[in-house]
């Protein structure tokens, strides 16, 4: 049961793609629309990194993570490296928990 769910979802995946492909010349859609598919892909983004930056298992994850990604946040708008935000993100996050800040 477990495969076929899995193959279902793969199928699914696979037809959505190929869709965007082949109907990419057939669908013609509005100015309006066009110009607002790509912010639409911008705020998706932010509102799944917010999630995932203020939220554990459906609860508050503490101050912890929020400050080491918006520490990230800062470095990357510096243009820091990317290895350099990521190593300074998850040390203030390490280092607040481990002074005992949740």
């Amino acid at each position: 049961m477990l495969i076929a769910v899995i193959v279902a979802l793969a199928v699914g995946t696979y037809a959505f793609r190929l869709a965007g492909v082949v109907l990419r010349d057939r669908l013609d859609l509005p100015e309006p629309l066009r110009r607002l598919l790509p912010m639409a892909a911008a705020a998706l983004l932010a509102a799944l990194a917010g999630t995932a930056a203020l939220t554990d298992s459906g609860a508050f994850a503490g101050i912890a993570r929020p400050v080491g990604v918006a520490v990230g946040a800062v470095l990357a708008w510096l243009k820091a490296p990317f290895i350099a935000v990521v190593v300074a993100a998850a040390a203030t996050a390490a280092l607040l928990r481990l002074a005992g800040i949740p």
